[in-house]
């Protein structure tokens, strides 16, 4: 059986990277590869400090070499896009010269206005280049790398959640809206626009699922206690998935400035709840395919969606869902990058 050694800063959280990994591990496996993951944190089969976000020191060569020893492909997920520990990224980028790679890239250094002068990412004729959405496969280009676009991928239809027992857990009356946003907290998440959409379409609770970071902590404190709408901040409540999020919620929020492609977007479909969105650019992007999305600036279509729902909407944002960005194409689509890239696994033995 071929080995895959699937490497980054973490793995196994709730990330978009993450669990953007943890679908590529399961598409390997499909198309028969034993996929081993090492991170800098998290419940990985290697942890090698060094490779974390925050590390003082980066992993060794010979750690690293060690960890992808026996592999037919590495595939590095976001390690080498965006330079959060370059000394790292460096090793990994010299390790895996000359032999089959899937460079997997979420975000790019220049796509954040503090990092745009910094150089593109590491190229060998070997490797294979794997952008999340066609901006970053164009910007790459014109910096002369080749890549794929493989959009994030996800299950049309997941576990229904429940809704009356997480609402209960929450607080949340059953004739009182619930507006979720699932993402962290960031300058660039805009909590604020969040805010104020909630606020504005009346008689809302607003939920943010994921925690401050990037020292935007006390920003959200600030926030939270201007709020002109009662606010729950945290995961799902003990016992509840992200599953029961959804189904809790009314409408999903995702107000960003930026995003390499922000999850929510789609998974508002899968789990059939409209969507008011931000106008970052990947968001047109995706809008092309078909989707019907409310935008943040004017809340006054989404207060009426909320006070006659329309099914024909989300029906129709599902569809859009399942057809383009579905989670059973996606080793298929991975087959096809390594093929076209010339990195063969079928046939091979384990060593």
């Amino acid at each position: 059986m071929p080995t895959a050694c699937m490497i980054s800063f973490r793995l196994g959280g709730g990330d978009g990277v993450s669990v953007e990994a943890a679908k590529w591990a399961a598409a390997l496996r499909t198309l028969g590869f034993d996929v081993r993951t090492v991170a800098g944190s998290g419940p990985v089969d290697v942890v090698l400090p060094g490779l974390a976000m925050d590390a003082p020191e980066p992993p060794t060569r010979a750690e690293v070499q060690g960890a992808c020893a026996s592999a037919d492909l590495v595939v590095v997920e976001n390690l080498c896009s965006l330079p959060l520990n370059p000394p790292a990224a460096a090793v990994v980028a010299q390790v895996c010269a000359d032999r089959p790679a899937l460079f997997h890239h979420h975000d790019l250094p220049w796509q954040r206005p503090h990092l745009a002068h910094l150089a593109p990412p590491p190229d060998d004729p070997a490797w294979a280049h794997v952008t999340i959405n066609e901006l970053s496969r164009n910007e790459l280009a014109e910096r002369g790398i080749a890549a794929t676009t493989i959009y994030n991928t996800f299950d049309p239809d997941p576990a229904p959640g429940d809704r009356a027992r997480t609402r209960a857990a929450l607080g949340v009356a059953d004739g009182d809206a619930l507006l979720l946003q699932p993402t962290r907290a960031l300058e660039r998440k805009n909590v604020a626009g969040a805010l104020e959409l909630s606020a504005a379409v009346g008689g809302t609770y607003y939920w943010l699922l994921g925690p401050a970071e990037d020292g935007y902590g006390p920003t959200l404190d600030r926030l939270v206690a201007d709020a002109r709408c009662p606010v729950l901040l945290g995961p799902p409540p003990d016992g509840c998935s992200i599953a029961d999020a959804y189904a809790a919620c009314d409408a999903v929020l995702l107000p960003s400035f930026w995003e390499g492609f922000g999850n929510p977007s789609v998974e508002s479909a899968t789990y059939r709840r409209p969507l008011a969105i931000g106008s970052y650019p990947v968001a047109a992007e995706l809008a092309s395919f078909g989707f019907r999305w409310f935008g943040v600036a004017d809340p006054a279509p989404l207060a009426r969606w909320l006070h006659q729902r329309d099914e024909e909407l989300l029906d129709h944002n599902h569809q859009v869902a399942a057809t383009h960005f579905n989670l059973a194409d996606l080793p298929a689509r991975l087959a096809s990058v390594l093929r076209r890239a010339g990195i063969s696994w079928e046939g091979v033995t384990s060593r």
